[in-house]
């Protein structure tokens, strides 16, 4: 685990060096179980993305990026921390042994390494990561600007009572009782565009965590109660089920306002001096009626959201920056979250900490190889159990429980995991499981006493409306 000390000592040595070359404007979007075959760019041919895919043409489209994890929490800590999920703190949308512990006061994240560099840092939407009063919350953990949902379980509505902004709990009266008209997606998007408009003219790092198409939980699958989108737009008259409808609309809502996000920079005139990364946090899910089936969400590939599969972990990537970043590319380069932190600090000028996971990915960018590509590694902890997957090379290993047995792909033969191969690779089995599965099972254990604590705080915090 990199420790504060680590973190301290190489930023201390590195920040001289980021005088010596431009910083470019950083963007991160995510998309909310957005799956690998749900944009136009990835062969979507019934919802509309005109904006994303304009992202994609102009500049490159990655056919193997991966998300830090299946599910939210754990790929969004793997994103801000540079650490795969056998070393970051979260490693699952609940802890395998009681509530999922915050961002600890000595986990870097890459927004502080951001703000250490001179950049101004701004992350709207989901966070999940740290809840009010722990050490996880996103002003503690480098932005200095923050709007929206603290906890991935109050990010499941999109008409919520209230939203965060910065450490102030505040009230959307739009949605008091039974009002249902203060939908968080605009309310967070139109903060980001704010943030970037006043931001713009020094460099700013803006971290733009979308919480759709994510499943309205709260409001369930069109019962009546109302919908997980304000209107569904062009799919209204579509001869679908209206949970897709609503499904597709947000999709495209997103999309509109990534096309505001667009028309903005260009507006600034910091258009040439923007990188802007898309992607999605983990693959399609099936909750709230919606079937990944219908619009061939997994693209292919197999597994959904909370699977080890491709489909749960592979995710639409793209990344633009005029300029720099060739129009019309498609990248085949392997690369996974925890590689955002060192490529954010590369682009920065800025040496990334020492103990991380991932690689700069900034040759990528220019089209090029990386010299050196680690085995990528996941874990997850929910279903009782541990289940763990790497991938070397274009050999794929995925293992359900500590016990079960390892199956073994061929990706560059059998990108769907079709085909286990184990039994005729026995070699490559055991490399697999003692140099890339042999570190499972190191998950943070915290006491009963700070159990209790978690548990107290969480329920404490948040005020009647």
């Amino acid at each position: 685990m990199l420790t504060r000390r680590d973190f301290l000592a190489s930023t201390a040595a590195a920040v001289p060096l980021a005088a010596q070359q431009p910083k470019p404007n950083i963007i991160f979007i995510l998309a909310d179980d957005l799956g690998y075959g749900d944009l136009g760019c990835y062969g979507q041919t019934r919802i509309s993305t005109p904006n994303i895919d304009r992202i994609a043409r102009e500049g490159m489209r990655f056919t193997q990026a991966y998300a830090g994890s299946t599910v939210c929490a754990p790929s969004r800590c793997c994103l801000m921390t540079g650490l795969h999920t056998g070393h970051a703190r979260v490693r699952g949308n609940a802890a395998a042994n009681g509530p999922r512990p915050p961002l600890a006061p000595e986990d870097a994240t890459v927004a502080e390494m951001m703000q250490k560099a001179g950049y101004k840092t701004g992350a709207f939407g989901k966070w999940a990561l740290g809840e009010a009063h722990t050490s996880g919350r996103p002003n503690l953990k480098g932005f200095d600007q923050f709007y929206g949902y603290y906890n991935q379980t109050h990010a499941h509505s999109y008409y919520p009572t209230h939203l965060w902004e910065n450490e102030r709990y505040t009230l959307i009266r739009e949605n008091r009782g039974s009002q249902r008209s203060g939908y968080s997606h605009d309310l967070i998007a139109q903060k980001a565009l704010d943030w970037v408009d006043d931001a713009a003219g020094s460099p700013f790092f803006l971290y733009l965590a979308f919480t759709t198409p994510h499943a309205d939980n709260e409001l369930g699958a069109d019962t009546g109660d109302g919908m997980p989108v304000p209107d569904y737009g062009e799919y209204a008259d579509k001869p679908w089920p209206t949970t897709e409808k609503g499904f597709a609309a947000m999709i495209t809502r997103m999309d509109r306002d990534i096309g505001r996000l667009l028309d903005l920079l260009k507006k600034k005139g910091v258009d040439g001096d923007t990188l802007i990364l898309f992607s999605s946090d983990n693959g399609p899910h099936q909750e709230g009626g919606h079937d990944p089936k219908f619009f061939e969400s997994q693209g292919g590939l197999r597994g959904i959201k909370r699977d080890m599969y491709e489909g749960g972990v592979r995710v639409p990537a793209l990344a633009r920056w005029p300029g720099r970043v060739k129009p019309g590319v498609v990248s085949k380069q392997v690369w996974a979250f925890w590689d955002f932190f060192p490529t954010a600090c590369d682009l920065a000028g800025i040496a990334p900490p020492a103990g991380l996971d991932g690689v700069s990915i900034v040759p990528a960018l220019d089209g090029k190889s990386l010299a050196e590509r680690p085995p990528l590694y996941w874990e997850f902890h929910e279903r009782n159990n541990t289940a763990m997957a790497a991938r070397d090379g274009d050999w794929k290993a995925v293992r359900k429980s500590p016990k079960a047995p390892i199956e073994l792909y061929d990706l560059s033969q059998d990108v769907a995991e079709r085909h286990d191969v184990a039994a005729r690779n026995p070699q490559v089995v055991a490399k697999m499981e003692t140099s890339a599965l042999h570190s499972a099972l190191r998950l943070r254990r915290i006491s009963a006493a700070e159990r209790r604590t978690v548990i107290r705080k969480a329920t404490e915090f948040i005020p009647s409306p």
